[in-house]
């Protein structure tokens, strides 16, 4: 049986808190949170695959956070920041080189037969899933979009 990634992230919760570790208990019990406030939200259980669009979307946020205290000369923030993001990403699966990507978007044109930028929905809808959480979803949009004007 796999351990579903809810039940992942209480044990490592009790694991840092046996280890007194509080910057990893602390970005577990965000994580944990951002999950909670979706599921209340939306009166559902997450699965696997929604948890990780969570994940995606934390990434994202301490991504443009890192930038932004940069662009302030703040680098205490920054390191904060990406603390939390190192931890995030121990949770998301590894991601997909350049080359497995481009298989990934060729295989969705060809598949949903996408002849252009009208097409680019079906393109996304098809790869969503299988790249969640593993590539940056703005860069797999400005690839798609490459290829598709091309």
């Amino acid at each position: 049986m796999t351990v579903t990634l809810k039940a992942q992230l209480t044990s490592d919760m009790k694991d840092a808190m046996r280890a007194k570790d509080k910057d990893r208990l602390g970005t577990i019990r965000l994580i944990q949170a951002a999950i909670k406030q979706r599921e209340v939200d939306e009166r559902i259980e997450l699965d696997d695959t929604q948890v990780l669009a969570v994940l995606d979307k934390m990434v994202k946020q301490r991504r443009d956070s890192i930038k932004q205290y940069r662009d302030a000369a703040r680098e205490d923030l920054a390191a904060v920041e990406e603390a939390e993001l190192l931890v995030i990403q121990t949770y998301l699966p590894a991601p997909l080189d350049e080359a497995e990507l481009d298989n990934l978007i060729n295989e969705a044109i060809s598949s949903s037969g996408a002849s252009g930028m009208q097409d680019m929905g079906k393109v996304m809808g098809q790869l969503r899933a299988k790249v969640q959480g593993r590539a940056d979803m703005g860069e797999v949009s400005n690839r798609i979009k490459a290829r598709l004007t091309a």
